[in-house]
């Protein structure tokens, strides 16, 4: 065997390994992207299916029980796909769940400071999903949500919880 052929040969099969390692390598990466925005999606409309139940209590003091499965399961592949700052907003939503908890549970909280309990986990359910609707939809997707806030909605939400919890 000649010492040219076998050098072309070399060459031609390192090339075609590092060629296929990096095709490898981004294909990886793509998929891991979509999976974590997948996971995201199901969160978003996790805690988006949450701040109507929220709403609803701050509204009417009808509670539900609030969901956290999919953000159970699906946390490493959050925490893999979003910085520590926007993982720390989403964490923010579910750890504020135990206020709720609490605002259902405890009879002799007093109005304004179920109140003030309920918006907050509001706001903080809000938070989250305006991150997320950012992040894992595209714009045209995020156009056509029938989930998406509407900005001045957090007033009159704050207004009408104010309301109700006068009345009560």
């Amino acid at each position: 065997m000649n010492f040219d052929a076998l050098l072309t040969a070399l060459i031609g099969a390192f090339f075609g390994a590092s060629g296929w390692l990096l095709v490898g390598l981004y294909m990886q990466r793509r998929a891991a992207q979509a999976q974590a925005r997948n996971a995201a999606r199901a969160v978003y409309f996790e805690l988006a299916m949450n701040a109507i139940d929220v709403k609803v209590a701050a509204d009417h003091l009808v509670f539900q029980p609030l969901r956290r499965g999919s953000f159970d399961r699906l946390l490493p592949e959050l925490a893999t796909w979003l910085g520590a700052e926007d993982l720390e907003t989403i964490v923010h939503a579910y750890m504020s769940h135990a206020g709720y908890d609490q605002a259902q549970r405890d009879e002799k909280l007093p109005p304004p400071v179920r109140s003030a309990v309920l918006k907050t986990v509001l706001a903080q359910h809000r938070a989250a999903t305006d991150l997320l609707r950012a992040k894992a939809f595209t714009e045209r997707e995020r156009a056509k949500l029938s989930t998406s806030a509407d900005p001045g909605e957090s007033v009159a939400t704050q207004q009408s919880v104010a309301q109700g919890m006068r009345n009560a």
